[in-house]
């Protein structure tokens, strides 16, 4: 799997959408035994919490992604630059902050029934 082609495609079809009129950005860190594993930073205009995010956005890229439509679950890594202006600026020097959330989500209710 070509995880820079499949996060090149979800930067032109979507994220840019997310990006600008939202403040919110994504990419594809894996895709390993079904599990998605994302990397999102939130900028000021995003106003939902960390959890309706994570749901959102694993749901995003599971469903506009034939490659992840079989994916069982998604790790979801957030970097929040809403309350710290500093972050916005390290991502853009090339300087990975630490996440401020890790979120789980899997996408069958029933799954651990």
């Amino acid at each position: 799997m070509d995880i820079d082609k499949i996060n090149r495609r979800h930067f032109v079809e979507t994220d840019m959408y997310y990006r600008v009129g939202m403040g919110l950005t994504s990419k594809l860190l894996s895709y390993e035994k079904g599990i998605i594993k994302l990397e999102v930073v939130i900028n000021k205009k995003w106003k939902k919490s960390h959890n309706a995010t994570a749901l959102e956005i694993a749901h995003c890229w599971k469903d506009n992604n034939l490659e992840l439509s079989k994916a069982v679950g998604c790790k979801v890594f957030i970097i929040d630059a809403r309350d710290f202006n500093y972050k916005q600026y390290l991502i853009h020097r090339g300087i990975k902050p630490g996440y401020d959330a890790k979120k789980g989500i899997l996408f069958k209710k029933n799954l651990l029934n």
